[in-house]
């Protein structure tokens, strides 16, 4: 199957899944879509027993989908400037202690306590996991998705500050991780068992620090193109070449594509929109990243429940799924704990907040993506994959239908 085959395959089934989704679930998108997908998935392999040929041809079908290409060389600048150009900069600066210490530090310290207690937990039940495999998990687990997150939250009337924290948060963590699982995954290949802490803090500020230079050049570079012009067609397009171009650039020299366009975002959709851009302009860009928005979700979250066709399952790791699904949901709430226990009054949030930062903190498409990314030489790559895919359905499907439950319960007021 050629690759514009496969693709509008994927198009015809996210249209059907939002089509199904709108007209009779009606959940917010990314829980209702892959919901939806999975359940298609499900049937596929039920299909397994009654023509096992036409399942095989199908499982070697989505085989051929590179989901790590497909999300981080193409889909993801897309969706994350999108997001942040959507973004009320204005709210994230006063929001910007919280949302750096839970997108920073909080990726660190999340990673470290997933990583140790997966360790210990493996072992306890039989698996042994190296440390830095269990790390490696921790570093692709610890993102909260921004692209989940935004879907779900913006159906619920959460207080403005929790709400601005949780998005703020997630348009730069998965950045962060991504960063983090780089440095890990560089240290499992080179076969080292233990952390360096001077490359690994080398590595990281080149990767992290790059990237945000990177997404200021090009957010200015934009800035100062729109000014210049007043043409709402050329507009559009010089955000798509800028999107594409300046995501090229940060593979070409090596430092985080996903912070450059979060930060290239954020510039374009708030001094942009403010001083260069006219009313037209603005209208067209506004519809336009909200359609790119729209349609890269679907097939997004399509493309996580179709991948359960090629996630190999054993019965032994049943016990170990809902063992990480516990683990990376008590790491969470620690990491976001911690900070707030030793400096609750510079950071400003009420103490409902760990608990929903924690249940509103979706994992999604990216942790995915990371998973299925490591070599096969890479011992236990099985379990790491069925393990990230058990707590991201779990995350976007269980945490994603009790969000307005726990949103009652935390401010009863909002009601």
């Amino acid at each position: 199957m050629d690759l514009f085959d496969l693709f509008t395959i994927l198009i015809v089934i996210s249209a059907s899944c939002a089509y199904l989704n709108t007209r009779f679930l009606k959940m917010p998108e990314a829980i209702g879509i892959m919901i939806i997908a999975v359940i298609f998935s499900i049937l596929i392999i039920a299909m397994n027993y009654i023509q096992p040929v036409w399942f095989d041809q199908v499982r070697a079908a989505v085989a051929q989908i590179d989901f790590y290409k497909v999300l981080f060389n193409f889909m993801l600048s897309f969706l994350l400037f999108a997001a942040a150009f959507h973004t009320d900069a204005s709210k994230l600066k006063v929001e910007r202690r919280p949302i750096i210490v839970f997108a920073f530090i909080g990726v660190v310290l999340c990673t470290m306590l997933v990583g140790t207690m997966l360790y210990l937990v493996a072992d306890w039940l039989g698996f042994k996991l190296p440390y830095t495999v269990c790390l490696l998990f921790g570093g692709l687990i610890s993102p909260t998705d921004p692209i989940a997150v935004l879907g779900i939250l913006a159906r619920f009337d959460l207080p403005e500050q929790i709400k601005t924290n949780i998005v703020g948060e997630s348009l730069f963590n998965d950045g962060m991780a991504v960063v983090v699982f780089a440095t890990i995954y560089q240290l499992v290949g080179d076969g080292h068992s233990t952390l360096e802490p001077g490359p690994t803090f080398v590595f990281f500020l080149k990767e992290a620090g790059g990237g945000i230079l990177l997404g200021a050049a090009i957010g200015y570079t934009m800035y100062r193109l729109l000014m210049k012009v007043n043409h709402y067609q050329t507009e559009v397009l010089l955000t798509i070449a800028g999107v594409m171009g300046g995501y090229l650039i940060a593979r070409w020299v090596h430092v985080s594509g996903p912070l450059a366009m979060v930060i290239a975002g954020l510039l374009v959709g708030n001094r942009a929109r403010k001083e260069v851009m006219s009313p037209v302009t603005e209208d067209y860009l506004d519809k336009f990243w909200e359609l790119v928005d729209v349609i890269l979700n679907a097939l997004l979250f399509v493309l996580i429940g179709i991948e359960l066709l090629i996630v190999h399952f054993e019965h032994s790791y049943w016990l170990m799924c809902l063992a990480a699904i516990v683990i990376v949901l008590a790491s969470r709430f620690l990491a976001i704990y911690i900070p707030y226990l030793l400096a609750g009054n510079w950071l400003g949030l009420d103490n409902k907040a760990p608990i929903m930062l924690t249940w509103g903190g979706l994992r999604g498409g990216i942790s995915v993506a990371m998973a299925l990314s490591i070599d096969d030489s890479v011992v236990h790559k099985d379990i790491i994959v069925a393990i990230t895919y058990a707590v991201v359905l779990f995350s976007v499907i269980g945490q994603g239908l009790t969000m307005e439950r726990v949103i009652r319960r935390l401010y009863p007021e909002k009601e």
